[in-house]
């Protein structure tokens, strides 16, 4: 008998070959088991829905991954999530593009919030309007990664970063002179 975790990466798998061709809101619970031949049984013992799943692959295959990694800076994480993001395009192209309650655009909200929080305090320091640049910066970089996911002709991820590195600064430079 397959333990928690197999069964977890069968789905996500399957999942994951399904984003890669159908948008995500064709996909159903029924073709997730289908693709791996699961019953839905089994889906929903280990995820709430497919908006879970997803979630769910993000946390598993990059942040429980990166914990463990010190990193020089913010941006050197920025990097290697922009690096992540990029060798699994099509999967973050279609998980970014779902809005609404559950979205994965949400829950990466929810994780890049503490980071851009941390980045900003440096960038920000003493003003009064800190959390409003924080929540600007946030749906920035979310609509500047889909635009670039969804870019037929794709930079590197070194190349990306590194744009959106210079356009923070150089936001922040001008924020804080006024």
């Amino acid at each position: 008998m397959a333990d928690s975790n197999q069964t977890k990466r069968i789905l996500a798998e399957a999942m994951k070959g399904l984003m890669a061709q159908e948008p995500f809101a064709k996909i159903s619970v029924g073709d997730i088991c289908q693709a791996c031949q699961m019953n839905r049984k089994s889906f929903y013992y280990h995820f709430r829905d497919k908006y879970d799943l997803v979630n769910w692959i993000f946390q598993t295959e990059f942040l429980m991954a990166v914990q463990s990694r010190p990193f020089e800076s913010t941006w050197a994480l920025i990097q290697d999530l922009c690096g992540y993001f990029y060798e699994n395009r099509a999967f973050y192209r279609n998980a970014l593009s779902v809005q609404g309650q559950n979205s994965f655009q949400d829950y990466f909200r929810e994780v890049l919030d503490p980071v851009m929080r941390i980045y900003a305090e440096d960038l920000f320091e003493g003003q009064a309007d800190a959390d409003f640049f924080i929540t600007f910066y946030s749906d920035a970089f979310i609509a500047a990664m889909l635009r670039w996911l969804s870019d037929r002709h794709c930079m590197p991820p070194d190349r990306f970063t590194e744009l959106l590195r210079r356009s923070v600064q150089g936001g922040a430079r001008i924020a804080s002179r006024t």
